[in-house]
């Protein structure tokens, strides 16, 4: 079915990059992070009191994923297709991971990111199929149909979790401190996003050892733990 014209540009319109959501664009393919695990909500808290001073802001998050009812994307192709609503839905982006790895807390994991006007994404967590409709629009549904050969038609919502990240600017770091909130139970994580992830990684542990705030390296995704449907065990 061709798309006709103005129907094409209104899309176009709603992939159009809000100022809002511009901060949260990468251009760069490739996303390395440190991930450090915490016990628990009082070491969560704990290290939330510390941070405080450095708080720049609290998002809101709504993961959802998709993928084919046998689960093509993940177990054949190792990635995610994902939907993020922030702060109840002033604005979304939608996202494909891929390629992930992690080890000794810190995480690789080729991302690309478009921005998506939050209504329309809550029309496609009603009805997956629409994202057949958006596929000349977007270089992420193109590469999911023509590289992976998943048909957007089959496509559904395979759920998700939410998550509470707040964020703090300290030492030259940009620190996420995540709750997350599944099913099944809630994780605590801090996360740092660097380009010497290394040397993130010791200042992150100096200050929680400082602090006396046992953590231990993250060893799965949330998209991992989310598809396990049990937290890790500490």
């Amino acid at each position: 079915m061709k798309i006709s014209y103005p129907i094409k540009n209104h899309l176009k319109k709603l992939f159009s990059l809000s100022k809002s959501s511009q901060h949260h664009h990468h251009t760069n393919p490739m996303e390395v992070e440190v991930k450090l695990r915490l016990p628990n909500a009082a070491a969560h808290q704990k290290l939330s009191s510390i941070l405080s001073p450095h708080h720049t802001k609290t998002h809101l998050q709504e993961n959802l994923f998709f993928d084919t009812p046998s689960l093509t994307l993940a177990t054949a192709h190792h990635a995610a297709l994902r939907l993020r609503f922030y702060d109840l839905d002033t604005h979304s982006v939608l996202s494909l991971k891929s390629k992930p790895s992690i080890s000794s807390g810190i995480s690789r994991i080729e991302e690309l990111e478009e921005p998506l006007d939050p209504g329309l994404g809550r029309t496609c967590v009603a009805e997956p199929s629409r994202f057949k409709k958006m596929l000349e629009m977007s270089r992420i549904l193109k590469i999911v149909e023509n590289e992976y050969k998943v048909d957007l038609n089959e496509v559904v919502c395979i759920g998700g979790f939410r998550n509470v990240r707040s964020v703090y600017k300290w030492n030259g770091l940009v620190l996420e401190l995540d709750e997350t909130l599944f099913d099944f139970g809630v994780n605590y994580e801090i996360e740092c996003e660097s380009n010497d992830p290394e040397k993130a990684k010791v200042m992150i542990e100096e200050l929680l050892n400082a602090n006396g705030i046992e953590f231990s390296y993250s060893d799965m995704s949330k998209f991992a733990i989310f598809r396990s449907g049990k937290l890790p065990q500490i």
